[in-house]
């Protein structure tokens, strides 16, 4: 099979295309024929040695991603071959074939694409987790996107609403902003031409946010923080402006508002049961016609490199898609 492969730590043009053994399942593990796969913040970092997660040299980077299940091994019961899937594996996506364990696997929801299928799980499913049971958002309250218009900023804006929120939408652009009053941000703020602070003062009418949705970092955190209502709450999701920025601790305390990490990944790990039941309301939302995965660009996997780039330069749109065995 054809895997991308990361064989030094760099940039992605340093990824290369190569043949490779194809996996065969152990206990408890399932080889997926991959159709499609998203590119994330966290597949440009892993290969430049700069992730939490550091696999062994060499390996494909893509954590996301949508195919048929091709064969299972001993004990496996959840799926069969032939069926069709999501997963999300960390790494390994960016390839013919990938070999994971069975309980990373969830059912594709009946008409959704396979572009769609592998772009939904990791952005809505830390979209979830962060607004409904890290942030408790309640139906009234207004919800700050900081990137609205990349994959989780957009899954933050189309859930926020699910939830009965108000929705605020930033981004850097205006183009990227129409993106984002297409998927139901109530109001727009392009932080590249507008003071942050005095524009949310001006929305909400010197209130400030309840929930701010934090996935950029960089010089946006404490302008957006210090625009923050009283027992808000700061979802830190990424950093996806490069700078990981520090706070001054006192606008806590004269906030009463809260700084609350999400990590999405191993709440799925540590709390299944937990994660299972958002896994089944996301899908609820989906036939609902509430969520509706923004895909911008697509790429075959000869040029997963570009689609990487494409992301890392923050130009994006939506999700960034490398289509694979169509």
């Amino acid at each position: 099979m054809k895997a991308l492969l990361c064989k030094q730590f760099g940039p992605p043009e340093s990824l290369v295309i190569e043949e490779v053994p194809s996996p065969r399942p152990g206990a408890g593990e399932v080889v997926v024929s991959i159709k499609a796969a998203s590119v994330n913040f966290p597949d440009v970092l892993i290969i430049q040695n700069k992730y939490q997660f550091k696999p062994p040299l060499p390996f494909s980077p893509g954590s996301e991603l949508a195919g048929v299940v091709k064969e299972v091994g001993a004990g496996v019961t959840n799926v069969k071959p032939g069926d069709k899937v999501i997963a999300f594996t960390t790494y390994g996506a960016f390839a013919e074939e990938v070999k994971t364990e069975a309980v990373r696997l969830l059912p594709m929801p009946q008409g959704m694409s396979y572009a769609q299928a592998a772009s939904f799980i990791l952005t809505y499913g830390t979209t979830d987790h962060a607004l409904r049971d890290r942030a408790q958002m309640k139906s009234g309250e207004t919800l700050l996107v900081l990137g609205a218009a990349g994959g989780v900023g957009v899954a933050a804006i189309e859930i926020g609403k699910a939830l009965g929120a108000r929705v605020i939408a930033c981004a850097s652009s205006d183009d990227k902003l129409a993106v984002c009053r297409q998927h139901g941000a109530d109001e727009t703020l392009n932080y590249a031409t507008e003071d942050l602070r005095e524009r949310i003062k001006m929305i909400t009418g010197g209130k400030g946010v309840d929930v701010i949705y934090d996935a950029v970092g960089g010089p946006y955190t404490e302008p957006a923080f210090r625009s923050i209502a009283w027992r808000g709450r700061h979802l830190v999701i990424g950093f996806a402006a490069g700078d990981i920025p520090k706070l001054p601790l006192n606008l806590t305390l004269l906030k009463g508002a809260s700084v609350v990490g999400v990590f999405w990944g191993d709440f799925t790990r540590r709390e299944p049961q937990a994660f299972a039941e958002s896994a089944r309301q996301l899908a609820r939302w989906y036939q609902d016609g509430k969520l509706k995965p923004h895909v911008s660009a697509t790429f075959p996997l000869e040029k997963a490199a570009e689609a990487m780039n494409l992301l890392a330069s923050r130009k994006a749109k939506g999700k960034v898609v490398v289509a694979i065995n169509d």
